[in-house]
């Protein structure tokens, strides 16, 4: 009979803590724009995943780089996998972390959150603080966040001869829906 109540005692929250503590990614979609004097380039992909841990405030996202489409011309999409993002040794970019406020994750609204994490980028990482605005409805969550990345913080490099046709600062969106995690 003690060995029955321990069970309980130490699986029953991890029961109920894994039905409705975290939300994975069903879709999203991360975008990017890079304004330059010569040309106006953008990018985003539909493959996002990722999820959150409603109890313990935590998160982690990833995109694979070569999922980007969109670009000017099938040479640009090829440069900025292969010259700049070098997608071959660094196919993936990850941002994971803690939610810094609390939010009621089963309460229906909107919050306006901070995102504290390792953002990584072409091998790089960098500590962001990124405003996110979480929307909860119906039990799903929706995550939406614009920021902006600066390629020297991750070692891109610009060649010289491109500098007038490629933005130093880059805007990215990211929008994601995620649901319960089933188990």
């Amino acid at each position: 009979m003690l060995r029955v109540l321990l069970c309980l005692f130490l699986f029953l929250p991890l029961a109920g803590y894994t039905q409705t503590g975290i939300y994975e990614v069903k879709s999203g979609a991360v975008h990017f724009f890079s304004e330059a004097p010569k040309e106006l380039i953008s990018a985003s992909s539909k493959k996002l995943k990722g999820f959150v841990d409603a109890g313990r405030k935590t998160f982690a996202f990833k995109i694979d780089i070569p999922s980007f489409v969109g670009f000017n011309n099938p040479l640009q999409r090829g440069h900025f996998n292969e010259n700049y993002m070098e997608s071959g040794t660094y196919p993936t970019a990850t941002f994971k972390g803690k939610i810094i406020e609390d939010a009621d994750f089963g309460k229906e609204g909107s919050y306006e959150l901070r995102a504290k994490g390792k953002l990584n980028i072409h091998g790089v990482e960098q500590e962001r603080i990124i405003k996110v605005i979480l929307t909860i409805k119906r039990g799903k969550l929706t995550a939406k966040s614009d920021f902006t990345v600066l390629l020297t913080d991750h070692n891109i490099k610009i060649p010289r001869v491109v500098t007038d046709k490629l933005s130093p600062e880059i805007k990215v969106t990211v929008e994601a829906s995620l649901q319960p995690q089933v188990k």
